[in-house]
């Protein structure tokens, strides 16, 4: 068991993911063929007739005998663990990559430290004078 940092936050990332209930996995399933068959008609295709066959036959099971879609609810709900796993990284660094570092080099060009992090060895001192005055320290009694 690896050990445990000495601080009050918990690091432990061992989540029970809960699916949906097995009905709702088919009403949702049903809208979803009902739209793909609502499309393929009204494109004047005549394979549409399978979707709405299989559409029916869900709701059929998700209305009646929910439980016999339950091992499709299960591959699925892991179907998109597995997305989650692949798109996530790829988003999020192309967002960072996207936006973050572009921001940081224009800023960086333009000479801007936005968090005056620069080091001034001159200054007496980093604190920021407040004008007017903050509230008098008499009146910060009972802050907790």
């Amino acid at each position: 068991m690896a050990r445990q940092p000495a601080t009050h936050e918990s690091f432990d990332r061992e989540e029970e993911i809960k699916g949906s209930s097995d009905r709702s996995f088919g009403l949702v399933f049903t809208v979803f063929f009902s739209i793909i068959g609502g499309i393929k008609l009204w494109v004047g295709s005549s394979w549409f007739w399978p979707w709405f066959v299989a559409a029916g036959l869900i709701l059929f099971l998700a209305l009646v005998k929910p439980r016999v879609l339950a091992p499709a609810n299960r591959l699925w709900l892991r179907f998109g663990l597995l997305l989650h796993r692949i798109v996530n990284p790829i988003v999020m660094g192309l967002l960072f990559f996207a936006t973050v570092t572009p921001i940081g080099l224009m800023l960086r060009l333009f000479g801007k430290d936005l968090l005056h992090l620069r080091r001034d060895g001159s200054a007496r001192t980093y604190w920021i004078d407040r004008k007017p005055p903050g509230p008098s320290p008499d009146s910060m009694i009972n802050q907790f």
